[in-house]
């Protein structure tokens, strides 16, 4: 019997090798990939070329023509297309990065919920949780935009909160400060504050699994935070200047108004993806022996504390892998509020293709905002599900 030939080295090229046939395999792969792209985008300016259609970027550097009703960016109608898209998107982050809160805090409060020993308590969370996840989002956003702009009062008789803020079907309007330095300070001075709270946190919580010792976790990280923003309001000279709404002739003006449109997109999306996330935390919570719970009801713990410190740290790693599914889910659900009228970059995009005939790069932009906001999302969750992540030991 002839010996077997010895393997090639495994720097040299030989097709007998694994690792060089999958190589080469691959880099054909790519290629035919990266050929039939060509193909398609050649064809398509091809045909586009063919019909008089124009076709580039150009066109995001002249004037956009159209207003915008709600904006978060200094905009004008004779702006460039590109800065009408940033406002589209900073409209779409409003949304997005304050839903994401709310169905963070809403969602983990209806999945612990469900765990309570208040029969009723847990069945308003199981009847929360059965009804909005069941209703499609479209139509919930509808409905919350039709009960905004029906059952409000008009604009001329708003509904008054104790003379400083307004509701009506002009939207919701709530005094803000004059910004100024005082206010950056301010928001500098909470920043500080967070970094400080969770620095006590962490140190508290690591004390609590070395001796047993249980501090202050909600009081003192919000004293923080708290005495941090004073801080830095008083070294900016402690403003104290506001801007309130009034009733006008016709409308309600000054102050920061929240119009309908947004109003219903974040209730709509905040509701609806709080009921998947309720679900996320529940199945998370469930995942943690018993024993668990019970050992540190020996220790002493209340119901809370034990919750706290002891099921939901071990249930995150269950967690937060599908709560970043629902975190991708809400921000691409916020497109839907082209249904309502809500200036987000799908309605900033439907406007210029309309206007300027673009339709495949209009669409180019919009997958490009959304996948990099995905992209990022999806980043972050994973650097906090590796820092959560229980280490082996």
């Amino acid at each position: 019997m002839s010996p077997r030939p010895a393997p090639p080295p495994g720097g040299a090229w030989n097709w007998r090798s694994r690792r060089v046939r999958a190589l080469v395999y691959q880099v054909i792969a790519l290629a035919l990939i990266a050929l039939g792209l060509w193909f398609l985008a050649h064809n398509t300016l091809e045909n586009m070329r063919a019909r008089g259609i124009q076709s580039g970027f150009s066109f995001l550097l002249q004037p956009a023509g159209f207003d915008i009703g709600e904006t978060l960016l200094p905009y004008d109608a004779m702006d460039p297309y590109w800065r009408a898209f940033a406002v589209g998107l900073a409209n779409t982050l409003r949304v997005a990065l304050i839903g994401i809160v709310l169905t963070t805090v809403l969602g983990t409060l209806v999945g612990v919920g469900r765990f309570s020993r208040n029969a009723l308590l847990r069945g308003l969370c199981y009847g929360y949780v059965e009804l909005f996840r069941n209703v499609p989002i479209l139509l919930q956003l509808l409905l919350w935009y039709l009960l905004l702009t029906e059952w409000l009062p008009d604009a001329t008789e708003p509904m008054s909160v104790a003379g400083l803020a307004f509701l009506s079907k002009g939207g919701f309007q709530i005094p803000v400060p004059i910004w100024g330095l005082g206010q950056t300070l301010a928001l500098a001075g909470a920043a500080l504050g967070l970094i400080a709270a969770w620095l006590w946190r962490r140190r508290t919580i690591k004390r609590f699994e070395a001796t047993g010792q249980l501090g202050s976790l909600l009081l003192v990280p919000a004293l923080l935070v708290l005495l941090a923003a004073l801080a830095g309001w008083l070294a900016g000279g402690a403003p104290t200047a506001w801007d309130v709404p009034h009733i006008a002739e016709v409308m309600v003006e000054g102050g920061a108004v929240m119009t309908p449109e947004f109003m219903a997109v974040l209730f709509g999306l905040t509701l609806y993806t709080a009921a998947f996330v309720a679900e996320v935390v529940r199945a998370g919570i469930a995942s943690v022996p018993k024993g668990q719970t019970e050992a540190a009801a020996s220790l002493g713990l209340t119901p809370g504390q034990s919750m706290q410190l002891v099921v939901l740290p071990q249930a995150l790693r269950v967690i937060i892998p599908p709560m970043t599914n629902q975190f991708l889910n809400l921000t691409k659900n916020s497109s839907l509020a082209v249904a309502i009228g809500y200036p987000d970059v799908v309605s900033i995009s439907n406007t210029a293709i309309n206007q300027t005939g673009r339709a495949v790069e209009c669409i180019a932009i919009v997958m490009l905002i959304y996948l990099t906001t995905s992209l990022s999302t999806s980043a972050l969750m994973n650097w906090y599900n590796r820092r959560a992540a229980i280490q082996e030991r």
